[in-house]
């Protein structure tokens, strides 16, 4: 419970310094950055080339503080997976300030700085758009960092796949309650299994769409197509359908009118599940706020 009660507090003290980190924002630090597709360096070094997307972990994102992460045990025997609060974590969130930025024609490394720890990360340079999105984060700008959690020596580190200023405070606020929800509901799910009890849905557990590469969309739009691994309705319609190895593929994302062509559904039901979906960390944006992509594939 310490911990929490650490984090509570920074919680607290960020709030109360919201107004004077919103008006120190310059209006080039507020320009929405776009995502990139996801890239995983290849092994457990952290100067490894990146792996092909295929290699990719079919995990959610999962919010986490730098503490949390420094702390998180090895959950196989090879080192190469981790666990936190009883629950398997691959790929994480952080919020936190950038310092220490190196530049290389292949890579950006930086350290995040959240107020409970500091983390190594490593942006890999592959196209054109990764530099694009790397260019608006400077040292002392607060950042938004999704990235494949990995060990290098005993350090940890975050092979970073997508990366964007925070323009909006409340979002640092967010963050560490959502981190907070996290742990609450892993330990309790953890605790329930220790008891022996069935559990309907277990938080980060990769979702398995079932559709061997093609979408079934016969459903009616008044009724509940079906439900896979916690993921209800048209929620997992739409998650299946970006999770098909074509459309993980594309770089780019599907545009949100494909999806409702696709699917037979209306936009806005279309719009409702990217809602919940990104929230979940199952999908999320990349050229601009119409374009988003799944986490993991099939």
């Amino acid at each position: 419970m310490a911990n929490w009660r650490e984090t509570l507090i920074l919680i607290v003290i960020f709030s109360l310094h919201s107004r004077a980190f919103q008006h120190s924002i310059s209006a080039q630090e507020k320009i929405t950055m776009m995502f990139s597709e996801s890239q995983f360096d290849g092994g457990s070094q952290i100067s490894n080339s990146p792996a092909a997307a295929a290699n990719r972990d079919t995990f959610g994102l999962v919010p986490l503080t730098i503490k949390q992460i420094s702390e998180a045990s090895y959950s196989g025997d090879d080192k190469s997976n981790f666990s936190v609060s009883g629950a398997d974590v691959v790929n994480v969130t952080v919020v936190g300030m950038v310092s220490n930025i190196k530049e290389r024609n292949t890579d950006v490394t930086f350290t995040l700085d959240d107020g409970t720890g500091k983390l190594d990360c490593k942006r890999w340079l592959n196209e054109p758009f990764d530099r694009l999105q790397m260019e608006e984060i400077r040292e002392g700008v607060y950042v938004h960092v999704d990235g494949h959690l990995k060990s290098f020596k005993g350090e940890k580190h975050v092979a970073v796949f997508s990366v964007r200023p925070v323009t909006n405070f409340d979002e640092i606020t967010f963050h560490f309650i959502a981190c907070i929800h996290n742990h609450m509901r892993s330990s309790k799910d953890e605790k329930i299994k220790r008891d022996g009890e069935v559990l309907d849905l277990t938080p980060n557990t990769p979702i398995q769409n079932g559709t061997n590469g093609s979408l079934s969309t016969h459903s009616s739009q008044n009724s509940v197509p079906f439900n896979v691994d916690g993921v209800k309705g048209f929620d997992q319609m739409v998650l299946a359908y970006l999770q098909l190895p074509a459309n993980y593929g594309n770089e780019k994302g599907i545009h949100t009118d494909e999806l409702a062509q696709k699917l037979k559904l209306p936009v806005n039901k279309i719009m409702e599940s990217i809602r919940t979906l990104e929230d979940e960390g199952m999908i999320y944006s990349t050229i601009d706020e119409f374009h988003y992509k799944a986490t993991s594939c099939s």
